[in-house]
């Protein structure tokens, strides 16, 4: 074996490399979070989990990037450790399906049909179908398809490359008595877990053991315990990215090296017992590309199986492995480790928003209360939530700019930008409750008592800020587009009563049977109102068009009051009706 061949050999790695990360990323990004976005609402059932880790990482195509995904959702606080565990066992399966992919390549037949199933025969024509979809093509869901087309070819190019730089190897007679050192199976372990470790990725390991296996001097008995020690090395990933994280993420990484360790100390025992008492056969003979794969699922089945009834105990072991030195443990706000999965923070950060509109309209809800019945500790509490929104709309903002800079999903792409849109929005009510609770407690404190007759309207006007704000954060959070057209409607006819309430306080006002203070303090009110309307206009508006790339939306609201047709004109006479004004009284105390 030359020096070109130790060179060519390292391009091909290379290149495999790099096909399999193309690859994965388009491929997750095509699957647009949808898969992703379940580990955070998984049940306490292991098998959903355990089919669920599966599935993900036969979809995205590494393991490792799963279990950094799950270091990340843990140190959020948005999934429990005991929920990562079936989806680390799931993963270990998932992973084995790179193996039969790349088992193709070892196809050998003089039948066409037969010789197109191999890689070499077909990746020549989807490298050229991929690189036109993502010249030509304008949607970047098909350009990401173009990329998950052109990884794969890239990744069987490499992975023959490897292949046609090893072949030298089976006339080689120093390479025939290295291999012989392989057959200890204690030494073949620590072989796979130093070149996963080193390479970061157990499915690499797998392609090059199985392009090193088309020289044929690789036996059964050389590969079993190398298949079985890069189940341990692919460990590394998730402890490097356990650095810095709370204890219960650092337990994710645990529990994923307990799981790998425990399992191939249990089977390389049996292995070697059996094999010391049965003497197998086949360990002396030749292993393909197809058996490398076969005994790769093998082993990550049964490990599994033999785990899979003590998924608590691993927890519980873990657990005590990385103790807690305090009683702080709580998760960051968003764990930046969920930027190497665009679609999953988006997601995520959709549901974080989802709880600022629910505080924000809870918060209003509570404001509003507080002016007929003033209670203090209601209003520290609204205080308090308030500090929680700044927080959200601070964090949120600053992981979305970040999260904007990745290459994301057309789909994705809106989403980010719809909230970047709305969480001021949703800040700004919280802003505008806390005016009301000031307001409410200069009521309470000056003992300002209202005439029967504005008594009567700011009931109905903040009857209909309730709605329009609960009906905002409905249409927000079930991103229903038939309750935010009915938001704008119910905007005009809130902007239409504040302008009459007020026209009515001045001619009280005129009529001596109110004061300039209690103008004061209704107008406050007022003004707090039909601003927390015009916020909910805006955010009806980006739910309405999250769809679009562009957000105008003074134009797409002046379109919709203007060419609304029937629908807006009769939510706006229906709302009109629901919070109709009581009649105005000009003379008398009113």
């Amino acid at each position: 074996m030359s020096v070109f061949n130790i060179f060519t050999l390292l391009g091909g790695l290379a290149f495999f490399l790099f096909g399999m990360s193309t690859m994965s990323n388009g491929l997750e990004r095509v699957a647009g979070g949808k898969l992703e976005r379940i580990l955070g609402k998984m049940t306490d059932k292991p098998i959903k989990a355990l089919l669920l880790g599966a599935g993900i990482t036969a979809t995205i195509q590494s393991s490792s990037a799963v279990t950094v995904m799950l270091v990340g959702l843990v140190n959020s606080g948005i999934m429990k450790l005991g929920q990562s565990v079936g989806v680390i066992m799931g993963s270990n399966i998932g992973t084995t399906a790179t193996a039969w992919i790349l088992s193709l390549a070892g196809i050998s037949s003089d039948n066409f049909f037969v010789s197109l199933l191999k890689p070499s025969s077909f990746s020549p024509l989807v490298a050229l179908a991929g690189i036109i979809m993502m010249m030509a093509a304008k949607k970047n869901r098909s350009k990401d398809v173009g990329s998950i087309m052109m990884g794969f070819a890239v990744l069987m190019y490499g992975m023959e490359l490897m292949s046609g730089a090893m072949d030298p190897l089976a006339d080689s007679p120093e390479f025939a008595n290295v291999m012989v050192m392989f057959t200890n199976p204690l030494l073949g372990v620590l072989v796979g877990i130093v070149m996963t470790a080193v390479i970061q990725s157990s499915s690499a390991t797998v392609g090059i053991l199985q392009a090193l296996s088309m020289t044929g001097g690789i036996s059964f008995g050389m590969a079993i315990p190398i298949i079985m020690g890069q189940n341990i090395g692919t460990c590394v990933t998730a402890l490097i990215s356990s650095i810095g994280v709370s204890k219960n993420a650092k337990r994710v990484s645990v529990v994923h090296i307990y799981f790998n360790l425990i399992g191939t100390a249990f089977w390389l025992s049996v292995y070697m017992i059996l094999d010391s008492i049965l003497h197998f056969a086949f360990t002396k003979a030749p292993i393909d590309p197809a058996g490398i794969a076969i005994v790769h699922s093998i082993f990550n089945v049964a490990t599994t199986v033999l785990l899979f009834p003590f998924s608590k105990t691993l927890e519980k072991l873990a657990i005590k492995t990385v103790k807690d030195t305090s009683n702080k443990n709580k998760g960051v706000f968003l764990d930046e480790r969920l930027l190497a999965t665009p679609s999953l923070a988006v997601a995520q950060c959709r549901e974080l928003t989802a709880k600022m509109a629910r505080l924000s309209a809870d918060m209003l809800l509570q404001s509003i209360g507080l002016i007929d019945r003033y209670s203090q500790k209601t209003a520290d509490k609204l205080i308090a939530d308030e500090q929680t929104l700044d927080d959200y709309e601070d964090k949120l903002g600053t992981f979305l700019v970040k999260l904007s800079g990745n290459q994301l999903s057309d789909e994705d792409s809106n989403t980010v930008s719809t909230l970047l849109h709305t969480i001021g929005d949703f800040e700004r009510i919280g802003d505008h409750a806390l005016n009301i609770v000031n307001a409410a407690e200069e009521i309470h404190t000056k003992e300002i008592s209202f005439s029967s007759q504005a008594t009567a309207e700011l009931k109905v006007a903040a009857n209909a800020i309730s709605e329009i704000t609960s009906l905002t954060a409905d249409a927000f959070c079930f991103n229903n587009t038939s309750l935010a057209l009915e938001v704008e409607p119910l905007e005009q006819v809130v902007d239409g009563m504040v302008d009459e309430i007020k026209s009515r306080h001045i001619a009280r006002l005129t009529g001596g049977s109110c004061t300039i203070e209690l103008g004061f303090v209704l107008s406050d009110l007022l003004t707090n109102f039909e601003r927390v309307s015009d916020h909910c206009s805006n955010i009806a508006v980006c739910v309405l068009r999250i769809h679009d790339s562009v957000f105008d939306a003074h134009e797409y609201l002046n379109n919709y009051k203007n060419d609304g047709g029937e629908h807006f004109t009769k939510s706006f006479e229906s709302y009109a009706r629901k919070h109709k004004l009581p009649d105005f009284k000009t003379k008398g105390n009113n």
